[in-house]
């Protein structure tokens, strides 16, 4: 393959690769279906890195003791600083070569790994997260866009980017297994550490069997329009956690309004300028519109429930961290049962019918796990996350390749930054927003629940988060530690319920805007609006 995307390619296109394919186009060889194996590994240890962490958190709880508003940023500032980044990483990969950003970006996400396990404070680890996302924007960009480029064949491609998808699920597997097997013996940070072997052989491998694409043509990098991207979503979130955190104040009001405002001018100056960072045309395209908004919104179910399952099985019914990666494991093989039988049924199934049927589905699984107790439905509570992966494994590969598939070929690039971009600010948001509210619940719940006469210092780490009110629970004696730690679990159930209960409702209404927006798509590949 050429070094050099070929002549008159348009430049917003090269942001992914290829146009997309006909018949016409030659087939992929073993060079490339060994170079997709390079990149579902980079894809499978991302996708490990934030499953584990989930698990971690009772752990850095423990030893780190961040507040609540910290905690959330740990886990999910990762994601806000790859939204940001995405669109402006595809450009320099333009620039200077996507296989040569993958290889930067997969040494960077060593490096930070390492300093990130052995975070001394919260405040430290939240940079080290942060970093990383800043590699992993780096990575994000670079998988999507090398399997458009070395798989042009319409089949092949579907079959590829069902790999892709199927990585993702694999690591979302095996990660609990994995990290649980680690946390049984090793600290919190021996979790980060599971990336580091596996970024050295992609940076060993990668040379060998990835093809380089760059753009003599490239499009302009815009700094300014990405920090009003990162600074808008961090502002938006910052002021959603003080709310949760301390109620409604002006600090929080600020920072929300101060999100807005800077939100506002990154929409104005994508919609001036010649060569915007982020073509804002492509949401007047209605595929392309209700699929993003079904892939945000999938994946905005699929990690907020996710981050309270992982707490509910250790925190509340007592497992060990072994224990639930063991009992977390069959959710992460439902998506990849569900991601790999997607490309084949959608042969055959209209698309609106699949994901109208596995969002419909997921939301079922959300509504079982309102009948989840303190005294412990570990039955339960595996049966319905297996539901909720089986439900959501074929929408995210399918949605992907109606958003890319339904662009004119020469805004497919654009439609692909477009499309990961959504599907990281969709989890962050499943993170922040359903975060945030289980914890505004959870500690107005404990204002009135705990039992009188607590130390202050006991009351408000108790207040704080579930694993701080265990850590409280355990040192105070008899039958008032007994008290402390049923309220606080009770609490957290509360915030589980009614974030389950919304992620539902939402799940259940993209079921049937999917039915009812894009029934006109037939079986197969999609078309263009």
């Amino acid at each position: 393959m050429d070094d050099i995307a070929p002549e008159g390619t348009s430049t917003v296109a090269t942001t992914i690769g290829p146009l997309p394919s006909s018949a016409a186009e030659p087939l992929a060889g073993r060079r490339e279906w060994i170079g997709l194996a390079v990149l579902a590994l980079a894809c499978l240890v991302y996708a490990m890195d934030l499953t584990v962490l989930h698990l971690a958190v009772p752990m850095i709880s423990a030893d780190l003791h961040p507040t609540s508003a910290q905690l959330l940023w740990i886990i999910d500032v990762y994601g806000f600083m790859v939204a940001g980044l995405l669109i402006t990483m595809g450009t320099l990969g333009d620039r200077i070569g996507r296989r040569r950003l993958l290889m930067i970006g997969a040494a960077a996400f060593a490096v930070v790994s390492i300093v990130a396990a052995f975070s001394p404070t919260a405040e430290i680890l939240i940079g080290c997260r942060a970093m990383l996302g800043i590699a992993g924007a780096t990575l994000a960009p670079s998988t999507l866009s090398l399997i458009f480029n070395m798989f042009r064949d319409t089949r092949q491609r579907s079959v590829a980017v069902g790999v892709w998808v199927g990585a993702f699920s694999a690591g979302g597997a095996v990660g609990p297994l994995f990290g649980g097997v680690l946390l049984e013996s090793f600290w919190w940070g021996s979790v980060f550490l599971l990336a580091v072997p596996v970024m050295a052989l992609l940076l060993v491998l990668g040379p060998k069997v990835l093809p380089e694409f760059r753009d003599p043509n490239a499009g302009r990098l815009d700094p300014v329009s990405a920090a009003l991207c990162v600074a808008t979503m961090i502002a938006l979130v910052f002021g959603m956690k003080k709310i949760a955190q301390d109620g409604i104040g002006s600090v929080a009001l600020l920072a929300m309004i101060g999100g807005g405002t800077v939100g506002a001018l990154f929409v104005r100056r994508q919609l001036t300028r010649p060569d915007p960072m982020l073509d804002l045309r492509l949401f007047r395209l209605s595929t392309f519109r209700i699929a993003l908004l079904i892939n945000m919104i999938g994946i905005f179910v699929a990690f907020g429930y996710f981050l309270f399952v992982a707490q509910y099985f250790q925190l509340v019914l007592g497992l060990s961290p072994l224990a639930t990666g063991v009992v977390m494991a069959p959710s992460g093989l439902g998506f990849i049962v569900g991601s790999q039988l997607a490309p084949r049924i959608v042969r055959v199934v209209r698309p609106a019918y699949l994901i109208g049927a596995g969002m419909a589905a997921s939301g079922v699984g959300l509504l079982l796990m309102l009948q989840l107790s303190v005294t412990g439905d570990l039955a339960l509570a595996v049966v319905a996350s297996v539901i909720i992966s089986l439900g959501l494994a074929p929408v995210f590969g399918i949605t992907t390749e109606l958003i890319v598939g339904s662009a004119p070929p020469e805004q497919a690039g654009a439609a692909s930054g477009v499309s990961e971009t959504g599907a990281e600010l969709g989890g962050a948001l499943g993170i922040s927003i359903l975060g945030s509210i289980s914890i505004a619940l959870y500690r107005g719940d404990l204002t009135e629940s705990l039992p009188a006469g607590l130390p202050a210092e006991a009351d408000r780490f108790a207040r704080d988060t579930l694993g701080a009110a265990t850590e409280v629970a355990a040192a105070l004696p008899g039958q008032i530690g007994e008290s402390v730690l049923l309220a606080a679990r009770e609490a957290f159930l509360h915030g589980v319920h009614v974030t389950a209960g919304i992620a539902a409702v939402a799940a259940l209404a993209i079921s049937v805007i999917a039915v009812i927006r894009l029934r006109h798509i037939p079986a197969g590949a999609p078309e263009q609006d």
